[in-house]
């Protein structure tokens, strides 16, 4: 489900602009993009490798409160804000 969350993918557009000092516009990361990413970034090949890799399943985590610290500094920060 947080694959299809616009802001999730919003902020991969926006990870992956500053990691790599790229001008990535918004919009950029599709639901499979973010599938990807996080498979990748789980080392597994199906997100239900999540309910039994403990491992994976921490990484998955770390994501999504990455995640959630990002979307609330926005939310302070107001509509339309970088």
């Amino acid at each position: 489900m947080l694959c299809q969350d616009d802001q999730f993918r919003l902020y991969l557009d926006r990870r992956r602009a500053a990691k790599f000092g790229l001008k990535t516009p918004d919009g950029t990361h599709t639901e499979e993009d973010a599938r990807d990413f996080i498979l990748q970034a789980c080392g597994i090949s199906s997100r239900a490798e999540l309910d039994h890799n403990h491992e994976a399943a921490t990484i998955f985590r770390q994501i999504k409160h990455h995640y959630r610290r990002w979307h609330d500094r926005q939310i302070r920060r107001g509509p339309g804000s970088p």
